[in-house]
This record gives C-alpha cells, structure tokens and sequence, in this order.
C-alpha cells in the first residue's frame, strides 16, 4: 500500500498551490478580511454577524460567519472554559479564521475572547493588516437582564464554573477598530457602521 510521508528531515517543508491569495481576492472581487467581535455574552455579537453576513450577501460580498458557539460544538467539542482552554479554543479559531482570510473572504468572528493576551494572540495568527477588532460594547446589566441562553441565571447560581463577567473577568479593548454600543443602537445602525467600516477599510486599500 503506498503512502504520502512527508519528509521527516524538513518537519516545516509545507506543501503550496500555485493559486495564491491575490488569485482568489481578484476573483472575488473583494479583499479578504476578519472583523473580530469581542465582548461579553449577550452582548449582541452573533446576531450582528449574521444580520452582517446577510447585507454582505445581498451585496454579492463573499463572506463566512465564525461562531463561537457553533465552534464549540465540532471542533473546539473537548475544550473547557479554563483559560488555559479559553486560549486553545481561540488560537484555532484564529488559524481558521487566517484560513478563510486567505481564501479570499470576509470573516465574521464572533468570540468572547475575554481577555487582551488572547485577544493580542488572534491578531498576530491573523496578522494585523488583515485584523479589526470590534467591540461589541454592552454592560453587564445589560447583557445579564437579557440572558437569553440562561447562562447568567446558571452562573449566578454557581452551576456554571469561570463564567466571563460573573466568575472570570472580561478585559474590554482599550483602542478597538470601532466599538458598537448595542444596548441603546438598532442592529440596523450597528450594521451600518459594520458596512461604512468595511467600506472604509477597502477605499484604504484600493487608494495606497
């Protein structure tokens, strides 16, 4: 039986296509991108992605949503909530995140990523001219009033262990790309600065 065994003298010697990432962007029309919405549960990060994800497509923009949610049910399934699980659950939501990047796309990430160092991890995986990090600025009270998974309600009651905003602290980004206050702004107005952001983003590239 033949087998493909890759060289164990050149542990780092990858194998690369000859259609490269400028192939794919100028294909589809589009600069390839990740927007990162960070910010507590509840906050409104998965409902912007996909509403955002809808007027991309409208548009004819080639896009992908990350959920952290549905992450955790396939490929981060074993992971835990330690930081030390946190970390590893962000770190290969970053490397498929660079994957879809570099395919040409927009990437919607919509993860807690709590804490800065993480956060600072994802952005050199991806690489910052291909990073913005958007906060998705909610208060607690806010957020906790709005529980619509019930886990604030689990966490209050200790059933849940290192709960961001209850247990585990959420560091907010001090510089973000653009922050969205969605307790007192319509998922429309929060999508319209998504949209003039991006457009923004792409005016910048095309003029330098």
């Amino acid at each position: 039986m033949n087998r493909l065994v890759r060289d164990s003298a050149q542990p780092n010697a990858i194998q690369k296509g000859t259609v490269r990432r400028e192939h794919r962007e100028l294909l589809n029309g589009q600069r390839g991108h990740v927007l990162w919405l960070t910010g507590l549960s509840g906050a409104g990060k998965s409902t912007l992605a996909y509403a955002l994800e809808q007027r991309l497509h409208h548009q004819q923009r080639r896009c992908v949503v990350l959920d952290g949610d549905h992450l955790r049910g396939g490929l981060c399934a074993y992971l835990g909530f330690t930081p030390e699980a946190r970390n590893e659950n962000l770190r290969r939501a970053a490397e498929v995140a660079k994957l879809v990047v570099n395919s040409g796309l927009i990437c919607i990430a919509g993860f807690i990523s709590p804490t800065l160092l993480d956060r600072a991890m994802v952005r050199d995986i991806i690489g910052p001219s291909d990073f913005s990090e958007i906060y998705i600025d909610c208060a607690l009270k806010v957020c906790e009033a709005r529980d619509v998974k019930g886990l604030y309600r689990r966490a209050r009651a200790g059933e849940i262990a290192d709960f961001t905003g209850i247990t585990s602290p959420y560091e907010p980004p001090p510089t973000p790309n653009l922050a969205l206050k969605t307790a007192n702004q319509s998922i429309e107005q929060c999508v319209q600065q998504l949209m003039d952001y991006l457009d923004a983003e792409r005016g910048a590239v095309e003029t330098s």
